[in-house]
């Protein structure tokens, strides 16, 4: 029997960066899901503790692979892209139990896949390293499931350290940790899941991303990372949806950047009002906050956050805020009564700290 772990992830910084070869900063979570792979006696069966039913398949490749539901498939693919490598994958017995929540923006897809895939390589004796660990988590979920993200999340769930984010370069893939460590400075890092239901998310994400790739076709460069100077590359742009794309992503990128240096300086205090900016940006130049998303940042701000912002793809889901650690317990207050007073549902809240990637248990 194998057993990995594989955490979920905040970004701290640098949304829709990544399928821009941009930058990146996630960090990875306590929570996450645990795969456990035993041999078993015929055919693929896969059990998870947040499903009701197990599902068993016979052993095939991608394109002659069985119906199954959705969920299934974040840890079949992996299966299935390896027999289309050429690798025999025996008969097993795949659990998997998450306490990540979904549809939170904390990437519990990344969780699932990356802790199969590492559990695989172990079981399997693959040794595929870092970056074959890399390619097949990104391909199960872009090939196998179908969800076009751009690698942060399989980035930082795989390579994660504890007490560090992550710098991401995302065209290259490389990463490098960065100190972050909030409660070394008197700070708390909170986390408000809004538990905001998503609308219409996979559709607007898709159009925020060939958006970006029209604006990059149109600019001569291969992608908005590339862009150097955003107002002088909006002036060349006479849509004015491609020019709110542009504005946001070449501003994040230096953000990211910035965040950076002040972490690795020491200066962590200053990273909030960068989470702030960051903000505004995907509220007015992105469009990508729902009012339950603006409202948890603004009741942060009011009690006293030195910044705030979504973290994840948006349409829903979480907000962080970076809070002295004497004004979280009234923080927390503050957000659950601005939700009341909108007739918004109950928020949850959490600390947050950087804790290590995936890890055998």
């Amino acid at each position: 029997m194998t057993r990995w772990f594989a955490p979920g992830r905040i970004n701290v910084i640098g949304e829709h960066t990544d399928y821009n070869d941009g930058f990146v900063l996630p960090m990875a979570l306590a929570m996450g899901c645990t795969a456990t792979i035993e041999d078993a006696g015929d055919g693929w069966t896969v059990v998870s503790a947040q499903a009701p039913e197990p599902v068993t398949v016979a052993p095939s490749g991608l394109e002659d692979r069985a119906e199954v539901p959705e969920w299934a498939s974040y840890v079949l693919g992996a299966l299935w892209l390896l027999r289309d490598d050429g690798v025999e994958v025996p008969a097993l017995r795949i659990e998997v139990d998450s306490d990540v929540p979904s549809g939170a923006g904390l990437s519990s897809s990344a969780a699932l896949v990356c802790s199969v895939v590492r559990a695989l390589d172990d079981h399997l004796g693959l040794r595929l390293g870092d970056d074959g660990l890399l390619d097949l988590s990104r391909r199960v979920e872009n090939d196998a499931v179908g969800a076009p993200t751009g690698g942060m999340d399989q980035l930082i769930s795989l390579r994660g350290e504890a007490g560090h984010a992550l710098f991401c370069d995302m065209r290259d893939l490389t990463s490098q940790p960065v100190p972050f460590d909030p409660s070394a400075a008197g700070l708390t890092l909170l986390v408000v899941d809004t538990r905001a239901p998503h609308r219409h998310a996979d559709g607007e994400y898709a159009a925020r991303r060939s958006g970006c790739e029209e604006a990059a076709r149109r600019l001569g460069v291969r992608a908005l990372r590339d862009v150097t100077d955003a107002e002088a590359a909006v002036a060349r742009l006479d849509d004015e949806e491609l020019q709110r794309y542009v504005r946001h992503v070449v501003t994040e990128d230096d953000r990211v950047l910035a965040a950076v240096r002040v972490l690795r300086e020491g200066r962590l205090a200053e990273l909030g009002p960068m989470l702030s900016e960051s903000h505004a940006s995907m509220r007015d130049d992105f469009r990508i906050t729902v009012p339950e998303v603006d409202t948890a940042v603004e009741a942060l701000m009011g009690a006293g956050a030195i910044g705030a912002r979504m973290t994840g793809g948006g349409f829903g889901g979480c907000v962080i805020g970076l809070l002295p650690d004497d004004a979280v317990e009234a923080s927390g207050d503050d957000v659950r009564r601005a939700f009341a007073d909108a007739g918004y549902g109950e928020p949850a809240l959490f600390t947050a700290s950087a804790e290590a990637g995936a890890r055998p248990v």
